[in-house]
């Protein structure tokens, strides 16, 4: 039941983001509202715990540093612009787009983000005693946002330089993936799932596993390079030398493009 409850806070945020874009004219947005859907598990799941327990105040600092630290970063790069993602998406479903919005954007992924959220829960509500689980989860946890972050801020510092508009970043955590910063949030998500295990509950591996395919195969890795070929000349010898994914040594010299 309390789980249900954080659908409907998650649902009601959602609308005010749908809502928002009839002002702005712009859905990006909805991707900073992605990691607060996660926190509002969270935090509607601990007004409902009376007990918190060790694990459920270490899962929500987690959880609140991680959400509010993507939310802000997203928002500060999408500011006064739209995703090309979201401008495809609004062609390719006129006329009255303006509602449709609705469901395929606002409700898909606040639906999606509810049930990948389920760890969360799962942990937040926990009363089992703390297991090496927990603490492998949270250093897991640890080393991917750290991934994330470092990835993210050598990839804003990169395209800060007008010499670098189409040139490739192979240095820093890019050196050993394609895509650190997506490296980082599967991470994130499995030391979540580690941190609920404690109650045997199976449901909690759908989400790491969920993420990681959406990163590798639906809204991350793949939808990226579906265009980048085009956009960055010299990107496909990146590909050539450099994981996609799991960081590894480059394959071969490497480029010098960044």
């Amino acid at each position: 039941m309390i789980y249900s409850y954080a659908l409907i806070a998650i649902l009601v945020f959602a609308v005010s983001g749908w809502i928002l874009s009839f002002a702005t004219r712009h859905y990006s947005h909805v991707d900073s509202m992605w990691s607060l859907f996660m926190a509002i598990t969270g935090c509607v799941t601990a007004m409902f715990v009376t007990d918190l327990s060790l694990r459920a105040l270490l899962v929500l600092a987690a959880v609140t540093l991680w959400a509010l630290r993507l939310s802000l970063f997203l928002t500060w790069r999408n500011w006064g612009k739209e995703d090309h993602r979201y401008e495809t998406i609004r062609q390719n479903n006129e006329p009255h787009f303006w509602f449709k919005s609705l469901y395929i954007i606002f409700a898909f992924q606040a639906i999606l983000a509810w049930l990948i959220s389920y760890p969360i829960y799962s942990a937040v509500s926990s009363q089992a005693t703390l297991q090496w689980l927990d603490y492998a989860g949270l250093a897991i946890f640890l080393v991917g946002l750290y991934w994330e972050v470092v990835a993210d801020w050598q990839l804003m510092r990169f395209r800060a330089q007008p010499d670098h508009q189409n040139a490739v970043l192979n240095t820093g955590l890019w050196r050993y993936s394609r895509h650190p910063n997506y490296f980082g949030e599967a991470l994130i998500w499995w030391g979540f799932a580690l941190m609920a295990a404690a109650d045997g509950d199976v449901f909690i591996w759908f989400s790491p596993v969920v993420m990681t395919f959406l990163l590798l195969k639906f809204s991350g890795v793949s939808l990226m390079e579906q265009t980048i070929h085009h956009r960055r000349p010299g990107y496909s010898e990146y590909v050539a030398t450099t994981n996609a994914f799991i960081p590894g040594l480059p394959k071969g010299k490497q480029p010098d493009h960044g």
